[in-house]
C-alpha cells in the first residue's frame, strides 16, 4: 500500500510539473509575441508576431489628419455706382392711371457686372410730384439684385401736359438677390428721367428712353 501510494504522488508530482512548464511556455510565448498597428493612407491593419514587421507599402508612422476645411463666404461692402440707359413702355389707363409695363435698360460704371435692367411702375398722379410703387432687378453675369422703391420715392412733372419731362428721385431697398448677391442687403440712391410725349389717352401707349442713376453700398452675406 506504502508503494502504490508513493507511486501515486510521484504521477502527481509529475503531472504538476508537466502542467507547470506547459504553463511558463505559454506565458513565455504570449510574451514573446508583439502587437504593432500599421498605416497606408485611411486603411490601418494590426500584425501579432515575435518580431512584427508591416507589410510592403505599410508604416508604423499614424498619417497626420488634414483639418477639414470649408468655402465660406464673408460678409462685406460693395459699393455700387452706374448710370443705367434704355427704353420704357407706358400703358395710359383710368383715373390718371400711368403704369411702366416694361424696362429695358443697360447700366454703365462701376455695376459689378450687373449690366442688365428690368422692372415695372405704377403711380395716378393728382399733382405734378407724387409717389409711385416700383420694383426692379438688375442683373448680369450669372449675379442679380432685387430693388423696391420706398415709399418717399417720387416722381415730377415739369409740365401737366404732354410733352413733359419726369424726374425721379427716392431711394431703393435692396430685397435679395441671386449668385454672389444672395441675402443682400442695402439702400440705393435713385435719380432719373424720362419724357412723356403723348396726350396720355386711355389705353394708349408709348415707348419712351430713360436715364437712372444708381449709388449705394451693397451689404452682402
Amino acid at each position: 500500500m506504502k508503494v502504490h501510494t508513493r507511486k501515486f504522488i510521484q504521477i502527481l508530482v509529475a503531472l504538476a510539473a508537466i502542467s507547470l512548464v506547459a504553463g511558463n511556455v505559454s506565458v513565455a510565448n504570449a510574451a514573446a509575441k508583439k502587437t504593432i498597428t500599421c498605416y497606408k493612407g485611411t486603411v490601418v491593419k494590426k500584425v501579432t508576431a515575435t518580431s512584427p514587421k508591416c507589410p510592403a507599402g505599410y508604416t508604423t508612422t499614424k498619417p497626420a489628419v488634414k483639418p477639414a476645411t470649408t468655402t465660406a463666404t464673408k460678409a462685406g461692402s460693395v459699393a455700387f455706382s452706374g448710370t443705367y440707359k434704355g427704353k420704357i413702355s407706358i400703358l395710359f389707363g383710368d383715373g390718371n392711371l400711368i403704369q411702366v409695363t416694361k424696362v429695358d435698360g443697360t447700366g454703365t460704371g462701376n455695376v459689378s457686372g450687373l449690366t442688365g435692367m428690368s422692372g415695372s411702375a405704377s403711380s395716378a398722379p393728382s399733382n405734378l410730384c407724387d409717389n409711385f410703387d416700383g420694383k426692379g432687378v438688375i442683373s448680369g453675369g450669372g449675379n442679380s439684385l432685387s430693388l423696391t422703391f420706398d415709399s418717399s420715392s417720387q416722381g415730377c412733372a415739369d409740365s401737366d401736359s404732354a410733352p413733359a419731362t419726369i424726374t425721379i428721385k427716392g431711394s431703393a431697398k435692396i430685397t435679395g438677390g441671386t449668385g454672389k448677391y444672395a441675402g443682400a442687403s442695402g439702400t440705393l440712391i435713385v435719380k432719373g428721367t424720362f419724357d412723356i410725349n403723348s396726350k396720355g389717352i386711355v389705353n394708349s401707349t408709348e415707348s419712351t428712353s430713360f436715364t437712372l442713376d444708381l449709388s449705394g453700398n451693397i451689404a452682402t452675406k
